[in-house]
């Protein structure tokens, strides 16, 4: 499929929070980087698993939990296609910051006695504060990938940073903060000729973009069912099974138990291992039906789509007075647009644009660090995917006037 601005109409109307009249306004929802709408398709998906398919997983024998476990494994195996993987590859977890967190947990005995850790300096606090507190237990240094003044990392100072030492390479995919696209496979690549992990923040850019892990040279990779259509309260951690089968576990009960005596224990098979206590069940019949409407509109053709919007956006927002737009351009980036206007803070802009049903999201977006280097304490953010269309970006633009106007 190839997507236009019309094809963009046709796919919001599949999503019901985006046809829905608030004191007679419908809202225009820029903000699914930090979470997407939903689909009919997904919302019926987890009302019939509650509804008609609703069982504990593995151990019933009986139609109902027979059912609910087909449901769990399929999920695994679909996740697993979508990022090029195999399913016991792919451990279910809460979401992306608790995958990155196991890996700071479990990762230490296959270090080799490497004592850095490399990230950038656009990371979200998922993918920093992690690796900053292993550092701080375990008495190992964290150091950062510079940002240049196009927004972009420094990657001379990167091959500088990746060296003999290094132990863990911790990159987001696509910022959060500020929508740039990162040349991972070439990071990876200076990581991996050196012998350290490689760490994929995935949460971002897994919506959005074609996403291969072996291509790309992910050891490991974490993203989120909520970001892609998919329910809150489910994520996923991707690692290689000659990497995951070295790991210890770092939460026990439940599935990942083969045999227990009150003596000690041994742990099941991939992915089990590291899925402790009954898990989102419902959430992989959602995540299954959104993977399934993505590859219906295909990943290339959205974040083709996606360009086009920031495109768009750059282009009609550069001409409001005051603005200041923070961003590589549409090229070197997804569809996120960060923006500051002189004479209103982000907080004040975001609560006059809701009063028009506009929703943007204004704060430091979990990159309190990055903020500091911008020299703000806070941009607003507007975030794009698949059903935007040129009218939202429209009617943020008139927001921004009208704001502008308000504060003088």
């Amino acid at each position: 499929m190839t997507m236009d601005n019309q094809q963009a109409h046709l796919l919001k109307s599949d999503f019901p929070i985006l046809n829905t009249a608030y004191k007679g306004r419908k809202v225009v929802y820029l903000d699914s980087g930090a979470t997407s709408q939903k689909p009919q398709v997904v919302i019926d998906a987890i009302n019939q698993y509650y509804r008609l398919e609703n069982a504990n997983i593995h151990r019933g024998i009986y139609r109902l939990s027979e059912t609910a476990t087909r449901i769990w494994s399929e999920a695994h195996e679909v996740v697993a296609r979508l990022i090029g993987a195999k399913a016991e590859e792919v451990i279910f977890t809460r979401n992306t910051t608790e995958a990155l967190n196991l890996l700071s947990y479990t990762l230490l005995p296959l270090l080799q006695g490497r004592t850095e850790i490399v990230a950038g300096a656009m990371e979200h606090h998922a993918n920093l504060v992690p690796w900053q507190q292993m550092a701080k237990r375990h008495g190992l240094t964290l150091k950062i990938i510079p940002m240049l003044a196009d927004f972009t990392l420094d990657m001379t100072a990167a091959q500088q940073l990746i060296g003999s030492k290094t132990a863990i390479v911790a990159i987001g995919h696509v910022s959060n903060a500020l929508g740039t696209i990162h040349d991972v496979h070439k990071l990876f690549a200076w990581a991996k000729a050196l012998g350290a992990l490689t760490v994929l923040d995935a949460a971002q850019s897994a919506p959005h973009l074609n996403l291969d892990v072996g291509k790309i040279g992910a050891d490991f990779a974490a993203l989120s069912a909520h970001k892609m259509l998919g329910p809150t309260g489910l994520g996923f951690l991707y690692g290689r099974r000659d990497l995951l089968e070295q790991m210890q576990p770092w939460q026990f009960g439940g599935d990942m138990i083969a045999e227990v005596s009150y003596d000690d224990a041994k742990w099941n098979e991939l992915p089990m291992k590291f899925e402790a206590g009954t898990p989102h069940i419902a959430g992989a019949a959602g995540i299954v039906a959104a993977i399934g409407y993505l590859k219906s509109v295909g990943l290339e053709a959205i974040g083709a789509w996606e360009k086009e919007l920031l495109k768009y956006a750059i282009a009609e927002l550069g001409d409001v007075p005051g603005i200041k737009l923070y961003s590589a351009g549409e090229q070197r980036s997804a569809g996120i647009l960060s923006f500051t206007l002189a004479t209103v803070h982000p907080h004040d802009l975001a609560s006059l644009l809701s009063d028009d049903e506009i929703c943007v999201r204004a704060g430091h977006h979990c990159a309190m660090p990055l903020m500091g280097r911008l020299g703000v304490s806070a941009t607003a953010r507007a975030s794009f995917y698949l059903y935007n269309t040129f009218e939202d970006v429209d009617m943020l633009k008139v927001g921004l006037i009208k704001a502008v106007e308000l504060f003088g």
